[in-house]
């Protein structure tokens, strides 16, 4: 097993206010449960100061600790990076990114990141609001007259209040040929042909859909006249020197030559299923080290304005707790307002992701793992390790 520590610092100029926590009941694209966020036990404001270095090396111990101990007990493999105020204090590698080659992987190894890809969907997204080419009101026969369904709009998509359908549970009965992949063009064109009926109306209640983020990505394209993958190439991953970060498409790369399997159970390596075509509510692949840059890119405002980062970090559901609920691109626990939390977790073919920012401690924790069977972590327990 290889195991990298690596530290580096960098200036934050701002600092933004998130929260943390997963909307009750959500599925991950696949179906499983995620864990629900509890309420805190502490009163408002009891931990939100910034670690000092003596809390600090705690978190680094508790975490090495744990990790190794699940990495040789459990079977978890994968990458951990802790921040702390613009400070990696921690990066490790536990484990292979091909278990039956035995290569090692590092801080730097990409992953599929599931659901944490649709934050950065949304990041995309808001860049387009900030140019003034998006309006969040704006409705999706703004860009596709056609589309059956009336009275959604994007921020009813970024915030999971569309009641559209989900795809992935409307494809397999519609979609004619599964050794052909299915693109996010041809989700819209599904929904349109075959009208398939809405969970709820329009900004009825929260319910979480990959359909809206599959639509994001549309959008994105139709706006910028690029394609999503290109727009989130030059516009995010080139400007924070995301190395190791890309979109895969299998409806344009059919075969994934990602270096990092993704694992189901023991070495069974997960299907590359005809769903790969969409992109947008997952697809992204990114390093531990790639999203620390996005972390630090996320406080001092350089790709969006703190402002609107500001309302994408706000709660968007009266009918959620406050401590369980979701913004526009990232589930919240507002339930202290001197530490918000902003985080998304993700699981999908083999891998899982966690991503959990606190904004008033400002301490930041990316969990990526290519084992997904044995890495289904609360993110209750991971803030307890820092």
């Amino acid at each position: 097993m290889k195991r990298v520590f690596y530290i580096a610092i960098i200036a934050l100029f701002l600092p933004l206010s998130c929260q943390d926590g997963p909307p009750r009941g959500e599925q991950e694209p696949g179906g499983a449960m995620n864990p629900v966020e509890t309420p805190p036990a502490n009163p408002a404001g009891e931990n939100s100061k910034i670690p000092d270095m003596a809390e600090r090396k705690s978190a680094i111990a508790r975490l090495d600790r744990y990790f190794t101990r699940r990495n040789k007990y459990n079977g978890f493999n994968g990458t951990v990076l802790y921040a702390v105020d613009g400070e990696v204090q921690l990066a490790e590698a536990y484990g292979y990114g091909d278990l039956r080659k035995r290569d090692s992987l590092s801080i730097e190894s990409s992953f599929q990141l599931a659901s944490v890809s649709k934050p950065i969907t949304a990041l995309a997204t808001l860049i387009l609001v900030d140019q003034g080419l998006i309006n969040l009101n704006d409705t999706i026969q703004n860009f596709f007259p056609d589309f059956p369904y009336k009275g959604i709009t994007v921020q009813l998509l970024l915030n999971h209040r569309s009641g559209l359908p989900n795809y992935m549970y409307f494809a397999d009965s519609v979609w004619p040929d599964q050794n052909i992949p299915i693109s996010n063009r041809d989700v819209l064109n599904l929904l349109t042909e075959h009208h398939p009926e809405r969970y709820y109306p329009p900004d009825r209640r929260y319910n979480y859909s990959n359909t809206n983020y599959a639509l994001l990505a549309l959008i994105i394209e139709e706006v910028s006249d690029i394609a999503y993958e290109l727009f989130v190439k030059t516009k995010i991953f080139i400007p924070l020197d995301m190395q190791n970060s890309l979109v895969y498409n299998k409806k344009v790369t059919p075969l994934n030559y990602n270096q990092v399997k993704g694992y189901h159970s023991g070495r069974r390596i997960a299907d590359n299923t005809y769903l790969n075509g969409v992109i947008g509510d997952k697809g992204i692949y990114s390093s531990a080290i790639d999203l620390y840059k996005l972390d630090v890119a996320l406080q001092n405002g350089s790709l969006v304005s703190l402002e609107l980062l500001d309302k994408a970090f706000q709660p968007q559901h009266k009918d959620l707790y406050q401590w369980d609920n979701y913004g526009l691109g990232w589930r919240i626990n507002a339930a202290d307002p001197n530490n918000k939390i902003v985080y998304h977790s993700g699981w999908w073919k083999g891998f899982r992701s966690y991503y959990i920012r606190e904004l008033g401690t400002r301490k930041t924790l990316i969990v990526l793992s290519n084992t997904a069977r044995t890495s289904f972590l609360g993110t209750s327990e991971l803030r307890s390790l820092i």
